[in-house]
């Protein structure tokens, strides 16, 4: 049995999800990165934990899998990954007895080794992420959201309003601290030495557990780096192979790095927000790249040895790759896409970005809802707002009329407010789901 850990826990967006669908279906698998914070939410709601990156629990598993069906309800098993069967002795359970609220697996990676079957029907995925600014408890000025993103996906432009003393450097600060929750209590010098070790591991053991076993780790370092440098751009594989192995005079071919890249989807360390194809408008030539992002921006200030003042400071560092404006603006960016990828979640929706081929547009995200109508979301680096800056959102209000729900510049200010052309203005600070 567990030990009830209720009375510390602070709840997260996801768990409003994750209560409301373990109220009708019997499973639900909580994905993401290693470190977000699945199993501590999961916890919240076991009758009974698996734990099966423990060698004596999975020795025990795998002498007797149908002991992961036959505990206290509800059953969390942890790391489901390390014994995928686990996987089909839930889908069998379920099949056997629908009740709801039966189980909760926690993964942070796609087994490769062995077939899993689907589970359709019966185990449904949620994806969890790290802690959205508003979940963050470090800093009082980002505890207290005023606009909901689940009210402008509505419609109807709803009020917007609020004040927060939140600025640059508080921005800076959750950018090189990072999301994680277990890092929580850190800061300075051990918050750095945590990130770092967090990136060692995935390179020396994760990579192996996810049945990618790297042969070269420098040059896997060296890819993780350029990814890292690409935060925010929407880089050719071309550009990001190229950044990846500067200085080498042999390029290796795409069959040699697309395991890299699968094993980082795999471990949910590449979070890449894909393109927006809209189907029912007049929109025509919109580039299908997406766009880069890492599960955290701290994985990519750690990869490329940059700190807070640096970033204020606008120092180039990293492998060259293109870019419009700072890294800090586009780590600000990244912050901002993780931020609307929790919200939107809640809601049902996803993100994209949109980009006319040729660079001719862009919209930094599209939130789209259901039935395919979105609101669209620029993101600024900057305390105020102009005309310049809302442009791509007044042209894509012409292009698709009612199709657009709300629009909004995000930025570093300390008022949320509607322009007089309907445009919200919004610190990231005061968005909230």
């Amino acid at each position: 049995m567990m030990q009830n850990m209720s009375a510390a826990y602070r709840r997260r967006v996801v768990d409003d999800e994750l209560d409301e669908l373990l109220s009708g279906l019997p499973a639900v698998s909580l994905d993401g990165a290693r470190g977000v914070g699945k199993t501590t939410t999961a916890m919240q709601r076991a009758g009974t934990l698996f734990e099966l990156d423990d060698p004596e629990t999975l020795e025990v598993v795998t002498a007797d899998p149908g002991r992961l069906s036959r505990a206290v309800e509800p059953i969390v098993i942890d790391e489901w990954q390390r014994y995928p069967p686990s996987w089909d002795v839930v889908r069998r359970a379920v099949d056997r007895d629908f009740r709801p609220g039966r189980f909760i697996l926690t993964g942070s990676a796609s087994p490769t080794d062995q077939p899993v079957h689907t589970g359709a029907g019966r185990i449904v995925s949620i994806r969890m992420r790290p802690l959205a600014l508003s979940e963050r408890r470090g800093n009082p000025a980002l505890r207290s959201p005023t606009v909901s993103l689940s009210e402008l996906m509505a419609g109807g432009r709803p009020d917007i309003g609020g004040r927060t003393a939140a600025g640059l450097e508080d921005y800076t600060a959750e950018i090189t601290g990072g999301g994680l929750p277990g890092l929580a209590g850190l800061s300075g010098r051990g918050r750095r030495a945590a990130l770092r070790g967090y990136v060692n591991r995935i390179i020396e053991s994760d990579f192996a557990e996810a049945g990618r076993p790297i042969r070269r780790p420098a040059a896997l370092r060296r890819w993780m780096t350029a990814y890292a440098a690409a935060s925010s751009t929407a880089a050719s594989y071309e550009t990001i192979r190229d950044a990846a192995t500067a200085g080498h005079g042999h390029k290796p071919n795409r069959k040699a790095t697309d395991r890299y890249i699968d094993a980082l989807e795999r471990l949910w360390i590449l979070d890449p927000v894909p393109a927006w194809i809209p189907t029912r408008n007049r929109l025509a030539k919109l580039a299908r790249g997406p766009k880069h992002c890492l599960a955290d921006p701290a994985l990519a200030v750690t990869l490329l040895g940059i700190g807070a003042e640096a970033l204020l400071q606008a120092k180039a560092t990293g492998p060259p790759v293109p870019r419009d404006g700072t890294l800090l603006g586009a780590l600000f960016e990244s912050l901002v896409a993780l931020d609307l990828r929790v919200y939107a979640q809640a809601c049902e929706a996803e993100v994209h970005h949109m980009r006319k081929r040729g660079n001719q547009r862009e919209v930094d995200f599209a939130v789209e809802r259901r039935d395919g109508r979105i609101v669209a979301v620029e993101v600024k680096l900057s305390r105020t707002v102009d005309d310049r800056d809302v442009r791509h959102l007044n042209w894509l209000r012409r292009e698709i009329g009612d199709g657009l729900l709300d629009a909004a510049v995000v930025t570093t200010g300390g008022f949320a407010y509607r322009r007089t052309d309907g445009i919200a203005v919004v610190p990231a600070a005061l968005l909230g789901p």
